[in-house]
């Protein structure tokens, strides 16, 4: 059980730190291509900041 949580913790750590450099593929990694990676798409065009707040928040919430 303990080792599930570990690997779980790394998988959400590599998404959030992929989540700052591409914050699309972050949230695609988590939710796959739904309604989130689309608001994050337009999110990052509209500005890199809040495209990186949205993907954290959606990998954070899981």
């Amino acid at each position: 059980m303990a080792q599930t949580q570990v690997q779980n913790d790394q998988g959400d750590l590599i998404r959030i730190l992929l989540s700052v450099l591409l914050p699309p593929i972050g949230v695609a990694m988590e939710v796959g291509i739904t309604k989130h990676f689309w608001i994050n798409v337009v999110l990052t065009i509209l500005g890199y900041v809040p495209g990186i707040v949205h993907a954290v928040y959606i990998i954070a919430k899981k």
